[in-house]
């Protein structure tokens, strides 16, 4: 593979320096503005660099054929440079690899360096652009970007929009599907719903009760722990009327384990729990005085996703004092933008169990997972 950079004073230039160069077939890997020349920073003269290269197959198709010279038909030297001729017109796979590994190297040094964000072809910025609308983390945007880079060049460059479509939606998956993704497992007694404020727990831990009863038929019941708001007692009592659950408050780890024994012969036990300032980390250390983790405890952190990214890291941060076993994402209904659900999903390799997406009891939850989430990032285009 040839590689050349080109130096013009506008873009158009460049691409006529690198189709003269080049040829047509050439492939744009880096773009950006430089500024050259001045007087103490002053009348500085601004350029394109462009970074282009070139397959060493299509190179050689453009070099003009040249007739060899007439040679005696039984010449020795004529038959080895025939061989020669057609050994060298074969391309093994170990220069493809090697070339593969070339543009690979390349990448990874741009990315690295401090040089101006790579300006990829038009197929792949459309990808681009799907990425920076939701808002993927850069780190993650640059290794599918460079995957993606790579199947368009082993493509020919000939790939269709759909096709690059595709093979970011698999390039997404590849990134999680190795973290555990399920809802509840059934594999312990407890089931702990608990996240900040505001961010929809006990009508997300009333969905969970409806899928324990109606689907898996699981006789279970509710411990509420949530005694700093009225109105989320009653609300709980609501849907457990609903449900014909039996209802148990707390406000001590004795009222707990209290509750817990009159309910020992239910298959499960869903817990809510109070919503506080995630930024107190003393509410998360109360927890532990009125729940007791110890006993067959499976957690589920609730994260919305109208909520900022950095607020969610926070939240995690705060609650991870407590084993947290599984994310759920509320209010996706509320919002276009998913990259902050699949951004800490990868950053802290924790999988998701459900995502909800309206008010509505029991209708209202999807179950979550590698396919699941990048639909959602991707507008449910695959």
């Amino acid at each position: 593979m040839k590689v050349k950079k080109f130096m013009a004073a506008s873009m158009p230039d460049a691409m006529k320096q690198i189709r003269t160069e080049l040829g047509k077939d050439a492939v744009i890997l880096n773009s950006r503005v430089v500024y050259t020349g001045g007087v103490l920073g002053f009348f500085k003269k601004r350029n394109i660099e462009v970074m282009a290269a070139l397959d060493a197959n299509q190179e050689s198709e453009q070099k003009p054929s040249v007739k060899p010279a007439a040679v005696p038909a039984h010449s020795d030297d004529y038959k080895g440079n025939t061989e020669d001729a057609q050994f060298s017109s074969l391309k093994t796979s170990d220069e493809l690899i090697r070339e593969i590994s070339s543009l690979k190297q390349m990448m990874s040094s741009l990315a690295s360096s401090n040089q101006a964000i790579p300006v990829h072809p038009e197929a792949i910025r459309k990808a681009q652009f799907i990425l920076d609308e939701q808002e993927i983390d850069k780190s993650v945007q640059d290794h599918v970007l460079q995957a993606l880079l790579e199947k368009w060049y082993l493509r020919g460059a000939n790939a269709k929009d759909s096709e690059i479509e595709a093979w970011l939606h698999e390039e997404l998956i590849k990134q999680i599907e190795d973290i555990p993704f399920e809802g509840i497992s059934f594999s312990k007694k407890y089931i702990n719903v608990a996240g900040p404020t505001g961010v929809g727990k006990t009508t997300t831990l009333a969905k969970m009760a409806a899928e324990c009863v109606i689907k898996h038929r699981k006789k279970a019941a509710f411990i509420t722990a949530d005694t700093y708001r009225i109105a989320a007692i009653d609300q709980l009592k609501t849907y457990a009327s609903i449900l014909n659950m039996p209802l148990e408050v707390c406000y001590t780890i004795e009222d707990f384990r209290q509750a817990a024994d009159k309910l020992k012969e239910f298959d499960v036990v869903l817990i809510d729990t109070a919503g506080r300032n995630f930024r107190n980390k003393q509410y998360v250390e109360d927890l532990k005085n009125v729940i007791d983790f110890e006993n067959e405890m499976e957690t589920f952190l609730v994260l919305s996703l109208t909520s900022k990214q950095k607020d969610m890291e926070e939240i995690y941060n705060q609650f991870s004092i407590i084993d947290i076993d599984k994310l759920i994402f509320t209010k996706a209904d509320e919002t276009s933008t998913y990259g902050s659900m699949y951004n800490i999903i990868h950053k802290y390799k924790k999988g998701a169990a459900y995502i909800t997406n309206g008010q509505d009891v029991p209708d209202d939850i999807l179950m979550a997972g590698p396919e699941a989430i990048v639909k959602q990032l991707m507008g449910n285009k695959k």
